[in-house]
């Protein structure tokens, strides 16, 4: 089942001031970047969120889930902590300051 698009955009409102965010359809799904790093994915209108030490600090007893069949456990972010955009953004930024910098894309040689 594909998450709602209105679940998509209200995410993304309430992680604004994490810096620069925003959502990339996958595979039905969705991947949600801040700063150009994949931090998490919304699966089933779920939040998930990579796994990091700064994350599982934060969240002090994170609950996990799995995203989609075969992924390792992300944290699972219950909808009713969407509503506190300053907690969920900041949770946001230090996923991705923990994250490492993405590699660099490779120009493949037009043939």
């Amino acid at each position: 089942m594909a998450s709602d698009q209105s679940i998509i955009e209200y995410i993304l409102e309430q992680i604004e001031s994490a810096g620069k965010v925003n959502a990339k359809k996958m595979f039905g799904e969705y991947g949600i970047y801040c700063d150009d790093k994949i931090v998490g994915f919304v699966c089933d209108d779920q939040l998930f969120i990579k796994p990091t030490a700064a994350g599982r600090a934060y969240l002090k007893n994170p609950q996990e889930g799995f995203p989609y069949p075969g992924a390792k456990p992300y944290f699972l972010v219950s909808g009713e902590l969407w509503d506190d955009g300053t907690w969920l953004s900041k949770l946001i930024q230090i996923t991705a300051l923990d994250l490492p910098e993405p590699k660099p894309k490779i120009k493949r040689a037009k043939q």
